[in-house]
């Protein structure tokens, strides 16, 4: 792929999957914080599957929309966006009822320092969205980092592993889940807490930082030796399909790939597509952050865009000069500072 318009119809081609499960959806869908990383491609791939499917269904996109061209973008693409600070509870509660609600307004990046206000998006926001919207289905966006760290040789985190979140943005988002299953648990609401890490994309993401890290000679640091990764487009796909599977109490699912990557491994293998020799900093650990996807897995079947996909991609997609964002992921972090 060399451009991005190459890019986002390959990232949102629905899968023949999803277009039969859409038509399973009773009901609109309202995705909450479209304006994020993953947002805009989720609600065009969820517009595409309605259309193929050919069925009558509202997708609406709701975010702030305060800079950028969006709104008009998501507009155009036939998805109805509605501009709104979801912290005032006065525009919160002025938001359409709809049966789908896919919910990925958080923060993470800038938590230390600003503490407050990650705890009130991540912990107090969803006890507002839960009750605004407590007839609805919701899929809450969550993320892996709630787990420990575990040992790279005989552990992986399912989903009966106990949380243990390290700092105060994986603390929040178990405080998340905790809320909204307080509301789920009150009012009958079914919900599903998608516990991501980590959403591949040519313009940000592990792989790409691990990549330009190879590609400009610079050292790939070890600290944390070992990773999980998945397709941005595959995580949007299970996203939308969980909608088919939120329950009372809340239904909860890891979400990413089938492998463990080691770090080192990763980076001798864009080494050998840029033919350059990467360069090392820190050691391995015995111990990261990684989750078992399995029972994600056997619901929506593997990725479909494979790790060595990932790879190739993301190598040419340097190599010929795509955008990329300036986000980095923080991936190596072991204390939780965010």
């Amino acid at each position: 792929m060399k451009t991005l318009a190459e890019l986002e119809d390959f990232m949102t081609k629905p899968s023949a999957e999803l277009i039969e499960d859409i038509k399973l959806v009773d009901g609109d869908i309202l995705i909450l914080g479209v304006g994020g990383k993953m947002g805009p491609t989720l609600a065009k791939m969820t517009k595409r599957a309605i259309m193929e499917a050919g069925i009558q269904k509202r997708v609406i996109g709701a975010s702030r929309f305060s800079s950028g061209d969006l709104r008009k973008e998501l507009e155009e693409y036939g998805i109805e966006t509605i501009a709104v600070d979801l912290l005032n509870d006065e525009e919160l509660q002025a938001l359409p009822e709809v049966k789908n609600v896919i919910f990925m307004a958080g923060n993470k990046f800038g938590t230390t320092g600003n503490e407050h206000f990650t705890w009130a998006m991540n912990a107090y926001l969803p006890g507002r969205v839960a009750e605004k919207f407590n007839n609805s289905r919701i899929v809450a966006f969550s993320s892996g980092n709630i787990y420990p760290l575990t040992n790279v040789i005989n552990g992986n985190c399912s989903e009966e592993v106990s949380p243990n979140p390290i700092g105060e943005y994986a603390q929040s988002c178990l405080g998340r889940e905790r809320v909204l299953s307080s509301f789920s648990h009150k009012n009958k609401t079914p919900m599903l807490m998608f516990r991501l890490n980590y959403a591949i994309d040519l313009r940000y993401g592990v792989l790409l930082e691990i990549a330009k890290s190879v590609l400009e000679g610079k050292a790939v640091d070890l600290t944390m030796g070992t990773v999980n990764v998945i397709w941005q487009g595959d995580a949007n796909e299970y996203a939308v399909r969980s909608l088919l599977y939120c329950n009372t109490p809340p239904r909860l699912l890891n979400i990413t790939g089938p492998e463990t990557l080691s770090v080192r491994w990763l980076a001798e293998e864009f080494g050998k597509r840029f033919n350059v020799s990467p360069v090392f900093v820190n050691e391995e650990k015995n111990t990261a952050l990684l989750n078992n996807a399995s029972k994600a897995h056997q619901l929506f079947g593997y990725p479909k865009v494979s790790l060595q996909q990932m790879l190739d991609m993301t190598a040419d997609w340097l190599i010929n000069k795509g955008e990329t964002y300036n986000k980095p992921t923080h991936f190596q972090e072991r204390k939780g500072a965010f």
